[in-house]
């Protein structure tokens, strides 16, 4: 199957991925939940060339997640999560997740705090219906009403 049919391929972990599924467009997401805004600024932290960078503002922009607009003060253009980019968050939560047990051996290289109290932010799954913690042993994928 070819990249560009992907999106219309009847699944919700592979439509994602054409949107969101290469490095880069996941670095500029986790940028932005730094708070970076300006395209000078997402270049400057990510060492990447502008086009680069344009195309994966433009496709992020394209897709809802985030949305371009004029600065408070109305003198240049900024990029912000829209509801659609912050619901990523859990996702880029995960993977630090997993990077940080598999991929940091000299411990994480950054503490997620939760603000209101010491507890750290950790990604879980569970049943939506009892609330037990789940794994992939734990669930069978069954067809669903978007399955064609």
């Amino acid at each position: 199957m070819r990249y560009e049919e992907l999106a219309d391929f009847p699944c919700s972990i592979t439509r994602p991925l054409v949107v969101l599924g290469d490095r880069w467009t996941l670095l500029v997401l986790k940028t932005a939940f730094n708070g970076v805004r300006r395209f000078n600024a997402f270049q400057a932290a990510l060492g990447i060339s502008r086009s680069r960078l344009q195309d994966r503002l433009d496709r992020l922009v394209e897709h809802e997640i985030l949305a371009k607009t004029k600065s408070g003060d109305g003198n240049y253009e900024e990029y912000r999560l829209t509801p659609k980019g912050h619901d990523v968050y859990p996702v880029l939560m995960a993977l630090r997740d997993w990077g940080d047990r598999y991929m940091a051996p000299d411990g994480p290289p950054v503490h997620f705090r939760h603000r209101d109290c010491p507890g750290e932010a950790h990604v879980s799954l569970a049943c939506d219906v009892c609330g037990n913690p789940l794994t992939a042993r734990d669930v069978d994928p069954v067809p669903g009403p978007g399955l064609s």
